[in-house]
């Protein structure tokens, strides 16, 4: 990368050189699946594998995100790669719907569809005795007792503010960014990270609350497995989005982005947003109604 380059004289459409990082990432992905599976089946020396993996991975990730980060501040990327990225950024978060939409059907199929039918006279008497089309439900096989499902108007409603004000936050620092405010920038990108850590604490709290208090476990029926599925996969988005936040924030305090030149800021604040509107479909669909 030659430091002479401006975004004004960056090349028509930059092609990086050949890079060993996606095998490294491979070998890195290859031993975190073969860790995990020894780990499950309690085979010795799986922790190490698994641990070697995210090590690997993380590596990967910080050098070839770097080089990423210099090549841009650098002035390589022209519109057209600019282009590139926000369709692919585009695509990502589409794939990412699409997860989504399969669990979301999983609980349409489950409460709408599946439970009228098991309760229905001709299902009743080959299949399930005594079956209510009643959500939520454990089903059949459940024999761990009464349960309490999680109400909306508690943590879930805390929770639903955070993330909203959150979103909030991190347009106000989008808004610093675009005029410059570099003091706007970071607090309002501190905010966020912070508005994010309380909600994954909440959550946490929720669950253990949930688990030990309510009696809801993945051993709960459909209704248990949907709830830590859906939960805990966006959970997990959040705890992703939260990360890219940091890695932005350390970008911003090392003076990276300016008002013409921020793509990476401005993927994050959609992956961001996007996890904000999954969860108020969340709340509504597995807490409210």
């Amino acid at each position: 990368m030659s430091s002479s380059h401006t975004p004004q004289q960056a090349p028509y459409y930059y092609v990086p050189a050949p890079s060993t990082y996606p095998i490294t990432g491979s070998i890195a992905l290859f031993l975190f699946a073969l860790g995990s599976v020894l780990t499950m089946n309690k085979i010795s020396g799986g922790g190490f594998v698994l641990g070697a993996g995210l090590l690997v991975l993380f590596y990967m990730m910080y050098i070839w995100f770097g080089k990423v980060a210099q090549e841009s501040e650098g002035g390589l990327y022209s519109k057209r790669v600019g282009v590139s990225f926000r369709w692919a950024m585009g695509w990502f978060i589409f794939s990412e719907v699409m997860f989504f939409a399969a669990f979301f059907g999983a609980l349409f199929y489950a409460r709408v569809l599946a439970m009228p039918d098991l309760a229905s006279l001709e299902h009743q008497a080959l299949l399930w005795p005594d079956a209510k089309a009643l959500w939520p439900n454990a089903g059949p096989a459940y024999d761990g007792g009464p349960f309490t499902p999680m109400g909306a108007w508690g943590i879930p409603a805390i929770n639903t503010l955070l993330l909203l004000t959150s979103g909030v936050t991190l347009t106000w620092a989008h808004h610093g960014l675009l005029h410059n405010n570099r003091g706007q920038l970071k607090l309002g990108l501190f905010l966020t990270i912070a508005l994010g850590a309380v909600f994954l604490f909440l959550q946490g709290y929720e669950y253990a609350h949930a688990y030990s208090e309510l009696n809801v476990k993945m051993t709960t029926g459909v209704f248990g497995s949907v709830f830590y599925m859906l939960t805990g996969f966006h959970g997990f988005h959040v705890t992703v989005g939260a990360t890219m936040l940091i890695v932005i924030l350390c970008r911003v305090l090392a003076g990276h982005f300016s008002p013409e030149n921020h793509f990476g800021f401005e993927a994050v604040a959609w992956y961001w947003h996007f996890v904000d509107v999954v969860w108020l479909l969340l709340f509504v669909v597995v807490y409210w109604i």
